[in-house]
């Protein structure tokens, strides 16, 4: 009986996949969303291909991350998305003409805020990662599209541009591989990405005048066309940089092997340029 006991009290269920959780809360969320606020059918079907799209694309970065532990900061993250998902719902139904301004601005203003915290979460407790800031990167462009086809509804369709930068981005990568290298961090990314959040929940929310919030959504795409072009320049540089070098390897290892007598001589451009 003892040794029962133990086997038992030894016994541990193993933890819910992250995505399977997600998933969970974010149908209980579009449950009490759609009884407050009477969620049209518009907004629920979005809603759940909100929630099939983001635990898919989530479990396959995970798999293909090679043992990333999950970590609080993901949890935040994680919690923004879905909070994103309730914005969409509603996004979806103000776009078929049902509008529920006060909880879509509501959701989306926390989302925000959340933003500014999964960050410190994971510097603090020493759980930054790669995918953690790919996942917080693409948690911030989603919510930036789904209010900017908010936006749309009354600036006009042009708004939505400021929310498919990330996505053409994206998009032009698979033409054009060098695009999908790593780039280091740069602090002006940071305040315009920034900028452009508080701008998309401040013109959503209503809280300025039209021309006004017209002129405001036109100089923040202009700070996030610069802020891409800016990175796309240093990609550019960065592939011409290593095509360069390529180039000149092979010549220099056959002129080193030629004057080495049969010896060999170490190759000094191999791994100075690496993505």
């Amino acid at each position: 009986m003892a040794v029962l006991a133990r086997r038992g009290a030894s016994r541990r269920f193993p933890p819910l996949h992250p995505p399977v959780v997600g998933a969970l809360v974010q149908v209980a969320v579009l449950i009490v969303v759609a009884a407050t606020v009477n969620l049209g059918p518009a907004g629920m079907l979005v809603g759940l291909a909100f929630t099939a799209g983001t635990g898919i694309l989530l479990s396959r970065a995970l798999r293909r991350s090679n043992g990333h532990r999950w970590g609080p900061a993901d949890t935040i993250t994680y919690g923004r998305l879905i909070l994103t998902g309730g914005v969409a719902a509603l996004v979806a139904d103000a776009v078929t003409g049902s509008v529920q301004h006060a909880p879509l601005i509501g959701l989306a203003a926390v989302a925000l805020l959340l933003d500014a915290v999964d960050g410190q979460v994971a510097r603090r407790t020493g759980t930054t990662s790669r995918l953690g800031a790919r996942f917080d990167m693409e948690a911030d462009s989603v919510l930036a599209l789904v209010l900017s086809v908010y936006m749309a509804t009354t600036l006009g369709w042009w708004a939505v541009l400021m929310g498919l930068f990330r996505y053409a981005f994206v998009l032009a990568g698979w033409a054009m591989p060098w695009l999908r290298a790593a780039i280091p961090p740069r602090m002006t990314r940071k305040v315009v990405a920034a900028s452009q959040g508080v701008v998309l929940v401040v013109v959503s929310a209503g809280l300025l005048p039209t021309t006004l919030a017209q002129i405001c959504v036109a100089v923040t795409l202009a700070a996030v066309s610069w802020s891409f072009a800016v990175d796309i320049r240093w990609l550019w540089q960065a592939e011409s940089a290593q095509r360069r070098a390529r180039m000149r390897t092979p010549s220099r290892a056959l002129a080193a092997t030629s004057h080495s007598h049969g010896e060999p001589v170490a190759d000094p451009w191999s791994g100075v340029l690496t993505t």
